[in-house]
């Protein structure tokens, strides 16, 4: 299915569900809340090219709906987030240097889409967190894990390079220490050893982690949108050279949250003792 937009009433995001890469993966909404599945579960939900090229689709598509306020990526199945590549494509798409390189600006740009994306995105992890799929969970703006969980990225055991924007996601997120340690050992960390080093912000109960996500990102979406981009744009601009913002920038994404039909609701709806409504305007 394709992403056609079609009429709703204020507040209903208007984008159709997506299937995507011969429906591996998957994108719909719950009201202001997008989701992305990776439904690959036969493999774990290991990324093939197809579903890199699905993901900044369904990307771009929630980036135009102003009706989303944030994104949950998660996995089919009970066994993984996302277990990597898919390594037996490798042979067909990876095995000369044009191959190589039409895979990587595909997987790249895809990759680049989600960490430049405007809206607050939550990894919902469970299960195999690895390779790729560990990269796409930093890339995400906050990561809950169930207690079953294990990531890692495991390119010294393959022999694979890890490239400068995957470093650098690693290291502005949780430090040149830890980016190390994760990849010179090609480890795979428990739960609570990925909390411990913040690679996670919070690990809960199998059982509870669907839950856990849905209340945080329905306590994001309620709040005035603008003036959650921009703080996303603010943390991007701080941690990640190159993010395209610069201190000017940042400066006029706030005075346009002051200047808002969302900051003059929020001030009336404070005096009124009500939630507000925010409209993104």
């Amino acid at each position: 299915m394709d992403g056609v937009k079609a009429d709703g009433p204020q507040g209903t995001s208007m984008m159709k569900p997506m299937e995507l890469a011969d429906g591996r993966l998957l994108a719909t909404c719950d009201g202001p809340v997008g989701r992305i599945i990776f439904n690959n579960p036969d493999r774990m939900n290991a990324m093939v090219l197809a579903m890199w090229d699905g993901l900044k689709q369904a990307l771009d598509a929630f980036a135009a709906d102003d009706t989303i306020r944030v994104v949950v990526l998660a996995g089919a199945g009970d066994r993984a987030f996302v277990s990597g590549a898919d390594i037996t494509e490798f042979d067909a798409l990876r095995s000369t240097a044009e191959g190589v390189r039409d895979y990587n600006a595909r997987s790249e740009a895809a990759d680049a889409a989600l960490v430049n994306f405007p809206k607050p995105t939550i990894a919902e992890i469970k299960g195999y967190c690895v390779g790729g799929g560990m990269g796409l969970a930093i890339a995400c703006d906050i990561r809950i894990c169930a207690d079953d969980t294990c990531m890692g990225i495991t390119a010294g055991k393959l022999g694979l390079g890890y490239g400068y924007d995957g470093v650098q996601k690693l290291v502005s997120v949780l430090g040149p220490s830890v980016a190390g340690e994760i990849l010179y050992t090609a480890k795979l960390f428990t739960a609570d050893e990925a909390f411990s080093k913040g690679m996670v912000n919070e690990v809960v109960a199998r059982a509870d982690l669907a839950d856990t996500v849905a209340e945080l990102a329905g306590r994001i979406a309620q709040n005035a949108p603008l003036t959650v981009e921009a703080a996303k744009a603010t943390i991007r601009a701080i941690t990640l050279s190159g993010s395209g913002n610069g201190r000017e920038d940042i400066d006029a994404l706030t005075a346009a949250c002051f200047a808002s039909e969302d900051y003059a609701e929020g001030r009336k709806a404070f005096a009124e003792k009500r939630k507000p409504v925010f409209r993104r305007r």
